[in-house]
């Protein structure tokens, strides 16, 4: 059952008389309506009354109206103001730029501004390479959404996507000192915003593309990967891709099955589910079958969309057709990146022993937890009160660290291997169990050890090919190695 979070906390400041039992009969009220009280002040004290601060977690925004109406029913007592503190943390925006450089009189005018930078302006022309020693573009990167598919909310538009894209942002400077901006486009048209991109992609070193809908996801990745020399990441595919399977792998280890011997069902074929399947098929599993909202993914289906037609050339050996439940009689693995309450524990007894349910679905995922423990020996969800969280940014704060570090003109799938094998390497031996699989996103250690297999990967794969990289016109020879 759902539990009150900080999602949806909020501060109620009331009125109350000044009793022996106010306290009390405060905290009371909101504990019978369901409420979690995390912070009680008295603000205000006078001889006719008390001013309170109250701040507690609710359930849903619903469900904190109710709390404050269930305080005004109280005797006495009056709600002057009820804060919500998720709204108070957006107030402004959640980012800001700030220069990294002093600027306290003329001399640091002169070599940061006109006339120095001038020189370096031309030092850049001379060589285009150079601008990733001498810009921003050495450290940021791009978050470019078009609000077709942010979170669970759907196609909300640019200005309500902004608040996530902010966030995303703020999780890059935080885990792993990367200069991120938000990009949100006006247009949904795919030839407008592969043209914007490459247009703004020369102040970056690489571009995230965030919550673009499927399958025009996949055409714009392609193609800007074809048309840019900066790498592409479509975090909403690689980036989950990249946590799955290195919760998987840890997951594997504690039931102790190969993934070579395992059927592992996948349920949703849109972005994460396509990539998920596609990074799958390097680690070799007896087979995969792909569950989308017609059934099993088969040659036989006539499906015209380009993706599910690769998805089915790719998958399902034995052309299995029929239901989800059908498609999971006998799996070792159920993978789910698509909607709520799908699978039920019956369904989950249907398949081998030991067996592995990663039910990924936000907020709600596709069978409840308890429910899949009781048949399944792992579980894991993408939600933060559940052992096992699969949450994005393990990933990909660590991936462009390291891109960035390397100076990599794209990513590949072996760099998001690495990747992988570097996120479930921080869970060591000891730590390792069935309700740990996949380290805290809070460890810091994770993106470190990302960003170092990702760089080290994007070195081997430029030196293996022949990258045009030119030759520096700087005057001087520069450290390569800057920490942020």
């Amino acid at each position: 059952m759902p539990v009150p979070g900080p999602g949806y906390s909020i501060t109620v400041r009331v009125e109350a008389p000044p009793s022996t039992t106010a306290a009390g009969d405060l905290t009371t009220a909101i504990g019978r309506g369901g409420g979690v009280i995390t912070a009680f002040d008295v603000v205000e004290s006078h001889a006719d009354r008390i001013v309170v601060d109250i701040t507690c977690n609710a359930l849903s925004a619903d469900h904190a109206s109710d709390l404050t109406g269930t305080l005004e029913t109280l005797p006495g007592v009056r709600v002057r103001k009820v804060s919500d503190r998720t709204f108070l943390v957006h107030l402004g925006g959640k980012i800001e730029v700030a220069p990294r450089v002093a600027l306290a009189n003329r001399d640091d005018l002169s070599r940061a501004y006109t006339p120095g930078v001038a020189r370096v302006c031309t030092a850049i022309a001379e060589n285009p390479e150079d601008a990733r020693r001498l810009t921003i573009k050495r450290n940021s990167v791009a978050v470019v959404t078009d609000g077709s598919a942010v979170l669970g909310l759907g196609n909300i538009g640019p200005e309500a996507a902004l608040p996530v894209m902010e966030g995303k942002a703020a999780l890059f400077k935080k885990f792993a000192g990367v200069n991120a901006w938000p990009v949100c486009l006006n247009t949904q048209d795919t030839e407008e915003i592969i043209r914007t991109v490459e247009l703004i992609a020369p102040v970056y070193g690489g571009i995230n593309l965030e919550d673009i809908a499927a399958p025009r996801c996949f055409e714009i990745e392609a193609r800007l990967r074809e048309k840019l020399n900066i790498p592409v990441f479509h975090d909403d595919q690689h980036g989950t891709a990249i946590v799955v399977l290195g919760a998987l792998r840890n997951a594997l280890r504690v039931v102790g099955k190969e993934i070579t011997d395992c059927r592992i069902v996948v349920c949703g074929v849109g972005a994460a589910g396509s990539a998920i399947i596609r990074l799958l098929q390097h680690k070799k599993p007896a087979d995969i079958i792909a569950v989308d909202i017609d059934g099993i993914v088969h040659g036989g289906r006539g499906d015209t969309d380009p993706n599910l037609r690769s998805i089915a050339a790719a998958t399902n050996k034995d052309g299995r057709t029929g239901t989800l439940a059908d498609a999971v009689r006998g799996a070792d693995v159920f993978i789910g990146v698509s909607a709520p309450n799908l699978l039920s524990a019956d369904d989950v007894a249907t398949m081998n022993d030991n067996a592995i349910v990663f039910a990924l679905a936000n907020p709600d995922p596709e069978i409840d937890p308890l429910e899949a423990q009781k048949h399944a020996t792992v579980v894991a969800t993408g939600r933060s009160d559940y052992p096992n969280q699969i949450n994005n940014v393990l990933a990909f704060p660590g991936v462009f660290r390291g891109l960035l570090d390397a100076h990599a003109h794209k990513i590949t799938d072996d760099m998001m291997l690495a990747a992988s094998n570097a996120i479930a390497d921080v869970v060591d031996g000891e730590r390792l169990n069935a309700s740990f699989i996949v380290p805290s996103v809070f460890d810091s250690a994770v993106a470190p050890a990302v960003a170092d297999a990702v760089k080290r990967a994007a070195i081997a794969a430029r030196d293996d090919e022949e990258v045009p990289r030119g030759g520096s016109s700087l005057p001087f020879s520069m450290a390569e190695d800057i920490e942020y």
